[in-house]
């Protein structure tokens, strides 16, 4: 632990004493309700009482939303992207779930065993949230949805609220979601304070061709520390849908932010996930992302050094089946000297799925002395996958040492023959290798209080993959 740091909040769930809020139970949806479509149709927040900046934004962002094309695949932002999977015409604003689906979302929020509170959304309206240790809030934490952070905490989301340009080809989309985004989690953590245990929000999607804007926004000031975990996921595995999530993380000097995302939505949905890191000096931001679902998923990642001796870690790593197709795309840009930039990406593909990696390490002139190192790796576990690799230097200074590469390639014959010699069938043996292959990834976090939940979620996927295989 740091001299710096004032206070420390640990929970569980033995220990501590809860505070609840529920949400208020939604109607049973209407069979004649007719919702509008994300292309033509803009969310009215009137009577709501939002600040005249927030409503005068989501006007421009709409305007900027309909002015904008659709991204053609000439574009080098959008090269070797299956665009016929990004078609919104189909898509309308969700409707709320009833109140039996309420119940069956929350008791399938399942994350870490130990937490400091929870909070979970169906269809970008809060459920539920759990405070499991009544000292969160007494240090000058806030953690709360959205919607109520927006009237209740109107200077700090003014100045954090979606202030980063969206620069890696997702502009229209980031405009959609700026003017349609309803819900989400703002932490906001105090100078010294430290949550020693993670925090957790589960997003649903629910309904056929329903829209989801899950947001997350932390800001973490000056010595302090903190972990939370995003779960995207879909109610049931045969329903088409669409979802556009934006997180934003700023981290104050000294600060370390870990932020985890578990992208696990059907494999009918269509998924887009734009992340802005902002790391001052001396601070640390670790992201994660483990990319299970969505029959198309972007993400675009940047992480901006904007102090001297900040450090950003960018891990993801991606289990792509059936057809599925992930689009990564990523910035390390380096403004201030001594900074350090990390990025690991594992790949598996199996049968006819698709992984596109484009990412790039910007040094400008004034950051002499940036280490910075970016490392994609693919494990082909098909001959009809298809892996596609663009990593990328663009230094402006002199005293740098930056590493970049990609590599594609099957399991190792003989570590294959290793496990079926000792009588294991050849896609257990597979699962086997590609678990051991992407632990790397998941070790990096260097928290037991969230890797052993992340291995359950890996698993899981493996295990519809073979009830998939088995025709069950």
């Amino acid at each position: 632990m740091s001299d710096q740091t004032d206070t420390i909040l640990t929970a569980d769930y033995s220990e501590s004493t809860e505070a609840t809020e529920s949400a208020r139970v939604a109607p049973e949806p209407s069979e004649d309700s007719a919702p509008g479509s994300l292309l033509t149709t803009p969310v009215s927040h009137a009577g709501e009482g939002t600040a005249a900046w927030l409503d005068q934004r989501r006007a421009q962002a709409w305007a900027e939303f309909q002015s904008l094309d659709m991204p053609a695949r000439t574009e080098q932002s959008w090269r070797f992207t299956s665009l016929g999977k990004v078609n919104l015409d189909s898509y309308h604003a969700p409707q709320p779930v009833s109140a039996a689906v309420r119940e069956q979302l929350i008791a399938r929020s399942v994350g870490n065993s130990r937490t400091a509170g929870r909070m979970v959304f169906a269809n970008d309206s809060l459920l539920d949230r759990r405070l499991h240790t009544q000292a969160l809030l007494s240090t000058g934490v806030i953690w709360k949805p959205l919607d109520a952070a927006f009237r209740d905490h109107a200077d700090l989301l003014e100045r954090h609220f979606m202030s980063r340009e969206t620069v890696l080809g997702s502009r229209k989309f980031a405009a959609l979601h700026a003017a349609r985004v309803e819900n989400g989690t703002f932490l906001f953590v105090p100078k010294n304070v430290e949550v020693a245990l993670p925090l957790e929000t589960f997003h649903w999607l629910s309904g056929p061709d329903s829209a989801v804007f899950p947001h997350t926004l932390i800001v973490a000031e000056a010595g302090s520390k903190v972990t939370l975990v995003d779960y995207l996921g879909s109610e049931r595995d045969d329903q088409a849908g669409f979802a556009c999530a934006v997180n934003d993380l700023v981290v104050g000097e000294g600060a370390k932010v870990t932020y985890v995302c578990v992208q696990d939505w059907s494999n009918q949905a269509v998924s887009f996930q734009i992340n802005s890191t902002t790391v001052g000096r001396d601070a640390a931001a670790l992201s994660l992302h483990l990319n299970l679902g969505a029959s198309y998923a972007r993400l675009e990642s940047l992480s901006r050094l904007v102090g001297a001796g900040g450090r950003s870690d960018m891990l993801a790593a991606t289990v792509a089946d059936e057809s599925q197709e992930f689009d990564q795309r990523t910035l390390q840009d380096h403004l201030e000297p001594h900074t350090t930039s990390d990025l690991l990406y594992k790949n598996a593909l199996a049968e006819a799925s698709k992984t596109i990696f484009a990412g790039l390490i910007r040094v400008e002139a004034q950051a002499q002395h940036t280490d910075a190192y970016q490392k994609v790796r693919n494990l082909m576990l098909s001959d009809e996958a298809e892996a596609n690799s663009m990593p990328g230097l663009e230094i402006m200074a002199d005293e740098v040492r930056c590493t970049h590469g990609a590599t594609s390639g099957h399991i190792d014959a003989e570590e294959l023959f290793y496990l079926l010699a000792r009588g294991i069938d050849r896609k257990t043996a597979q699962e086997l290798v590609v678990q051991g292959f992407l632990s790397e990834v998941i070790e990096r976090l260097q928290n037991d209080a969230v890797t052993p939940r992340l291995a359950a979620v890996l698993a899981a996927k493996f295990a519809r993959m073979k009830r998939r295989r088995k025709g069950v």
